[in-house]
């Protein structure tokens, strides 16, 4: 998208530098590796197998989900040590979090970047035990607050939407479209298969994943438009806990889940992974402490159903497999409130179905976009950048152009490893300028 050093022999050795690969089969592999700090393992079930199984009748093949080529079904690589989750923070920050230069606040929100007159960074103003604080810089500001955070911080601090920002009395610093381009990735909750009789389906988690051509995909094959995910469980499997976090209302999992309260169940998601809807982030207020407004603008563009249709009978001709029938278990037909009138596993239920129960994977992406000077929407240069001022960048999810078609965890800690390379070769270039023009003073930059 003529960002440069942004194509795949660029960002794909960031992808296998944070890599710790540990399952035996997949190190050989040039899509994978060992050594880095996160940890990745696979956790085959009976639920996973079956899905391998049943690929084959439908005639798609065993894939890796991270190597050449993603259309078919696949055991899910997960971030995992040890049987416990490898997040983030266990693999980047534990193992440095006693480095004297690096100083971790907890409990702490950022309210807004400063500036000086010349439009440079200056520092942060955040709140920690009810206090305003400040931490100045000299360099610069890396902002890693996520697609919804980043772009609420931008348009505190003055760098947004000019029209926006002169709303609420916030003055500019940079017109950009901050806030705008927010992607996301859907799910409905449609395809629950209840068991009669208990069964081996005990686990919480995702444990097998396809990618799957929709017939509005690109007809070459290669690029799928929808993704399963295969749960040993559904919403009536924690009791209630699970449809409070989703925000499901009390007469609807009364009607619709409670009564597989005693059954063992499993459910297909199917994933809308390019969804051509798009929505923005706002402000509320001036007042940091208020959350933003988020418009996701979910299913705005009528082919996102269409695609999600087509994926939701393919999901049903994959339960209908042999390798499924021996669990013994049948579609759940109980209809959701409000698309009671449209007979069950119609496209006109699915689509009803589909508008009123989605929930999203978390996957945010696009409001501080990437993208070259010429381009009037971008908001961070290829190096991150942000237009306008000086010494601050986004590094984060929101500076994706479009969202990737998959999960967005390894593409974020990819951002994070190349935009670590960037800074620290700029500022080397920058300490060698500064040395050989001013021998007498020797100015060290720690680059860790």
């Amino acid at each position: 998208m003529d960002n440069t050093n942004r194509n795949y022999e660029k960002v794909s050795p960031y992808f296998l530098k944070s890599e710790d690969n540990r399952n035996p089969y997949s190190q050989k592999s040039l899509y994978h590796k060992t050594g880095g700090y996160l940890t990745i393992q696979e956790s085959p079930s009976p639920l996973s197998i079956a899905s391998l199984q049943a690929r084959q009748e439908l005639g798609y093949k065993n894939r890796d989900i991270n190597g050449e080529n993603q259309t078919g079904f696949m055991i899910i690589q997960g971030t995992n040590r040890r049987g416990r989750l490898c997040s983030s923070a266990k693999a980047f920050l534990w193992p440095v979090k006693n480095r004297p230069n690096l100083h971790i606040a907890m409990k702490a929100q950022v309210l807004k970047v400063l500036f000086n007159a010349d439009k440079r960074t200056t520092g942060i103003e955040f709140l920690r035990d009810g206090l305003k604080q400040t931490v100045r810089v000299r360099r610069e500001i890396i902002l890693s607050a996520g697609a919804i955070n980043s772009p609420q911080l931008l348009m505190l601090s003055g760098i947004g939407p000019k029209e926006h920002l002169e709303e609420l009395g916030i003055p500019v610093l940079s017109d950009l479209r901050v806030g705008d381009n927010l992607q996301d990735h859907t799910l409905p909750i449609l395809l629950n298969y209840a068991i009669n009789n208990k069964g081996p389906l005990t686990t919480p988690r995702i444990e097998a994943l396809a990618f799957i051509n929709s017939k509005y995909a690109d007809p070459s094959g290669v690029y799928p438009d929808i993704q399963f995910h295969f749960l040993p469980s559904s919403i009536n499997s924690d009791g209630e806990s699970v449809s409070k976090f989703i925000g499901l209302r009390d007469s609807v999992y009364n009607t619709v889940f409670k009564p597989l309260k005693n059954a063992d169940s499993w459910t297909i998601l199917p994933l809308l992974l390019k969804p051509k809807s798009s929505g923005w982030v706002r402000l509320k207020s001036r007042n940091p402490l208020i959350h933003p407004d988020i418009i996701p603008n979910y299913f705005s563009h009528k082919e996102d159903v269409d695609v999600l249709i087509d994926g939701i009978q393919i999901a049903m001709a994959v339960s209908n497999t042999s390798a499924f029938r021996r669990f013994n278990s049948r579609p759940y037909s109980i209809k959701l409130p409000g698309c009671q009138r449209f007979p069950f596993a119609t496209n006109e239920y699915w689509e009803c179905a589909i508008r009123q129960f989605t929930f999203t994977m978390y996957h945010p992406v696009g409001t501080c976009k990437m993208g070259p000077r010429n381009d009037p929407t971008a908001v961070v240069d290829p190096k991150l950048r942000v237009y306008g001022v000086k010494g601050l960048r986004v590094v984060d999810a929101s500076i994706m152009p479009t969202i990737v078609n998959g999960n967005t965890n390894a593409p974020v800690i990819m951002i994070g490893e190349k935009a670590s390379d960037i800074i620290k070769e700029e500022w080397k270039k920058k300490n060698f300028i500064n040395n050989f023009n001013s021998p007498a003073r020797i100015i060290t930059y720690n680059l860790h």
